[in-house]
C-alpha cells in the first residue's frame, strides 16, 4: 500500500513537532534541529520544514511508493506538485541536504 506524504511548511519546528506528535499519537522518525522532521505512520508520511516566510503552506504532496524505480515529481492540472519514492529514496534525499539529521534512522522497514 502507498503512504500519502504531506510536507507542509511551519513556522516554528519545535512547537509544531509538538503539535504533531499529539496529533500523530508518535513521535518524529527523524528531527534536523530548526529545519526539518519527519513522521511515519502506516498510511501517512509527513515532513515538515521550518520557513517563516512560507509559514502555514502546503510544501508539495506525493505517495511513498515501494514500486517506483526512480524518485520523480510531477505538478498536476491545478498545479500540485506530486512527489513518487520509496522510503529508501527519500532517506538518502533527506541525508543529501540535511547530513546532521538526529535519529537519520527512518524505519525503512515499514
Amino acid at each position: 500500500m502507498n503512504k500519502v506524504h504531506i510536507a507542509l511548511a511551519v513556522k516554528d519546528l519545535e512547537k509544531s513537532i509538538s503539535e504533531y506528535n499529539q496529533r500523530l499519537g508518535c513521535k518524529p522518525i527523524a528531527i534536523a534541529e530548526s529545519r526539518y522532521a519527519l513522521w511515519r505512520t502506516d498510511i501517512l508520511n509527513l515532513s515538515i520544514t521550518q520557513s517563516f516566510e512560507d509559514a502555514g503552506n502546503l510544501r508539495h504532496l506525493g505517495f511513498e511508493d515501494p514500486d517506483v524505480f526512480k524518485m520523480f515529481s510531477e505538478k498536476d492540472i491545478d498545479g500540485f506538485e506530486w512527489e513518487y519514492f520509496t522510503a529508501e529514496q527519500q532517506r538518502q534525499e533527506i541525508l543529501k541536504y540535511y547530513p546532521d539529521i538526529v535519529d537519520p534512522e527512518i524505519s525503512i522497514s515499514k
